[in-house]
């Protein structure tokens, strides 16, 4: 067969069974193909760097006449001489991956424990949890179907732009869940978390490069929100009033351990009696958001923890009405409490904010404060180490003045507090 000409191509037939090849003789590698439908299309043929065969589509026969297609081909045959491999080069161009697959690669990968976080270990299962809802409810519905190399710096912060107005914002739905607002600060979590598995894919080889790298992210204002002394005397009232009247109990005891601990609501609802040692005025938890801690706290935190506990047989402080976990509905029991109240914004993680707020007014130091609510710096709180006796004295006291205006001015007795080194001295003995 001489080399392609138009003559040659017109007169090739197509056979309604199989596909046609007519190579030309000029340019090794370069053809023609006729369909079984008649379309005929030129292409070329190759071994890729690993010696596997490969074919590339040039165009279409009347498109391209065969000369120009011949002229292509040389220049992609003499790619691949350079190693390139132009049939992956055009699928990778076409077929990248897209937003939304980058995020579920994430989400695979860091429930697996396979990614490793800020701190050297792997992203925590808490983290992964918050990721998927902002992937789910705020990236994925706008720019999910987006091929990340396609995206751009000004795409990423019309993203931000449009979650901070509310865009992809949902109502309460029927049973569990929350509703999904707008703002700032969702806006912000968002990006960053976009930024963070774009980054991860791109170390890791699955993308070229971070469209994310650069972004402008809002600055949004932190929640200031704190109770001040009449509103816990108040607060302390209304509990009181409510657990009278058959509010649920459980929820009503973790709202005043969070108020006397200055603890995050997980770390309160999750809290398991074991970790408690009354002798020492602390808690061990194995993990929290900075990792293992020794937690000081007050005779009056102790006290009611321990009370709490030995209303049950569960290992949680705070048991689930159903099955083996523990609570979990605090955040409703605190909505209810507060509208009859009448106190407004109030948030578990106000609740920590207040018992800050107190220390302070003791006149204890930013750096003392950080201790206690596990923000101190490496070597304070952040192993299982000596707990500074300054920080058990300071634990002592902001939780003796929040149960002092709680309660309507009472403090902890001397039978309680008796009752409490018992209780430590017997478990240090059954230990």
């Amino acid at each position: 067969m001489p080399k392609l000409t138009k003559r040659i191509v017109d007169a090739l037939q197509h056979d309604r069974g199989r596909d046609v090849f007519v190579c030309d003789t000029e340019v090794r590698g370069f053809g023609i193909r006729a369909k079984p439908s008649g379309t005929k299309t030129f292409l070329i043929q190759y071994r890729n760097a690993e010696r596997r065969t490969r074919r590339l589509v040039i165009g279409q026969f009347g498109v391209l006449t065969v000369d120009l297609a011949r002229d292509l081909a040389k220049k992609k045959l003499a790619s691949v001489v350079d190693g390139g491999d132009p049939s992956a080069e055009r699928r990778a161009a076409r077929e990248g991956m897209t937003v939304a697959e980058v995020c579920d690669w994430y989400l695979e990968e860091a429930e697996a424990r396979r990614l490793l976080g800020r701190n050297r270990r792997p992203i925590k299962a808490s983290s992964v949890a918050g990721d998927r809802s902002r992937i789910e409810q705020h990236i994925k519905p706008i720019i999910g179907s987006r091929v990340v190399s396609h995206v751009r710096l000004a795409d990423i912060e019309r993203l931000q732009a449009d979650i901070a107005a509310g865009k992809t914002a949902r109502s309460r739905r029927a049973g569990r869940g929350g509703q999904t607002s707008g703002g700032a600060g969702v806006a912000a979590r968002a990006i960053s978390t976009l930024r963070s598995l774009l980054n991860h894919a791109r170390r890791l080889g699955l993308i070229e490069q971070n469209p994310a790298n650069g972004v402008r992210v809002i600055a949004s204002e932190k929640l200031k929100r704190r109770l001040s002394a009449g509103e816990i005397r108040h607060l302390g009232k209304i509990i009181m009033q409510m657990d009278r009247e058959g509010e649920h109990p459980t929820g009503l005891s973790a709202i005043r351990a969070m108020l006397l601990t200055g603890f995050r609501r997980m770390e309160v609802l999750a809290m398991r009696e074991e970790w408690i040692d009354p002798e020492g005025n602390c808690v061990a938890f194995p993990d929290t958001k900075s990792g293992p801690q020794l937690r000081a706290v007050g005779d009056a935190a102790v006290i009611h923890l321990l009370s709490q506990a030995s209303q049950h047989s569960s290992p949680f402080i705070f048991p689930a009405d159903r099955g083996e976990g523990h609570f979990i509905g605090v955040v409703r029991v605190l909505d209810r409490v507060c509208t009859r109240a009448g106190l407004n914004d109030v948030s578990p993680h106000t609740l920590r904010h207040t018992f800050a707020s107190i220390a302070a007014s003791l006149g204890f130091s930013e750096l003392t404060i950080s201790g206690l609510l596990g923000h101190a710096p490496r070597g304070v709180t952040q192993r299982y180490v000596h707990l500074d006796t300054a920080l058990v004295i300071a634990a002592g006291q902001v939780a003796a003045e929040i149960a002092r205006l709680m309660d309507g001015g009472e403090v902890v007795s001397v039978q309680e507090r008796k009752l409490l080194r018992s209780k430590g001295r017997a478990k240090t003995n059954t230990g």
